[in-house]
């Protein structure tokens, strides 16, 4: 549990501007984590949480179906708060719908503005934190040093494509990671010295957030997304190995088995490969064929 049972005043207003890092982990029907970049992420009350739904992706449909949720917010200067909550319901309407669609981004928006509204109640939260850069610095150096030695050996399939792979390994890139507690809810922290060692593998040493990150148990599946400041961005989940001795220094690894995009807007999976189907009708259209 983290130590608050609410959200401060100067908490609520750095939930407010659009321009943050805002990031929901969410169950999926298999009970795997998932991690979405969410930048309508709001707090309008001390124990409430808010999300604005501007395109469909699987994170609102995952809370449907179990609501345990956690959450990371990071602002402009570095600050960072991360909780738990639990998703309660929807609505086309309200205060805090007006309040989303009068806010610039969404209110001058040519094509859609926010759809709907998910509420979420508190269950705790942490922060404001700050990053702690020195270590973190010293972490990407220790894992670009094992880089190379952690990646699988005899590996036949491309599984991350070169943007993706090459994202994972930008040094202005943003890595954050998920998994689900035996409590049920996902957890995240981050773990920006995080790196792609090859198409199938990603590692990462432990200088920063060791503690947090010892709490991952091997053999877990893990979520993890890589971030730019441009906004692009990558999904990928896999098992998580423990942690070994690389050319000494302690290492843990992700054995990739899924990717997905989930920048709007076309959201979807990219491997394993989903095969094309040719659309016969479309039902949002009413019942016809599409001929």
């Amino acid at each position: 549990m983290y130590p608050l049972q609410a959200l401060d005043e100067n908490a609520i207003e750095a939930f407010s501007p659009a321009e943050k890092i805002g990031l929901v982990a969410t169950v999926n029907a298999e009970g795997l984590p998932h991690l979405t970049l969410i930048t309508s992420i709001r707090a309008p009350g001390p124990k409430q949480i808010t999300l604005g739904e501007f395109s469909k992706g699987k994170s609102k449909e995952n809370l449907q179906q179990n609501p345990r949720a956690a959450f990371l917010v990071m602002t402009m200067d570095r600050r960072m708060w991360r909780g738990h909550a639990r998703w309660t319901h929807l609505r086309i309407e309200g205060p805090e719908y007006q309040a989303y669609n009068e806010l610039p981004m969404f209110r001058y928006n040519a094509y859609l503005g926010i759809s709907r509204v998910h509420y979420l109640d508190l269950i705790d939260a942490r922060g404001a934190e700050g990053l702690p850069l020195p270590t973190i610095i010293l972490s990407v150096l220790m894992t670009r040093l094992v880089r190379r030695r952690a990646a699988a050996k005899n590996a036949k399939e491309r599984i991350l494509t070169p943007f993706a792979q090459g994202l994972f390994n930008r040094l202005d890139a943003l890595k954050f990671i998920a998994w689900i507690k035996p409590d049920g809810f996902p957890e995240i922290v981050p773990v920006l010295q995080c790196q792609a060692a090859g198409s199938r593998r990603l590692v990462f040493s432990t200088p920063a957030y060791r503690k947090e990150l010892a709490r991952i148990p091997p053999d877990r599946t893990v979520a993890v997304f890589g971030l730019t400041l441009q906004m692009e961005d990558v999904l990928v989940r896999g098992t998580f190995n423990g942690y070994r001795r690389l050319r000494g220094v302690t290492a843990g690894t992700v054995d990739i088995e899924w990717v997905y995009n989930s920048m709007p807007p076309a959201h979807g999976q990219i491997y394993p490969p989903v095969p094309l189907d040719p659309v016969t009708e479309w039902r949002d259209f009413g019942q016809n064929p599409v001929r």
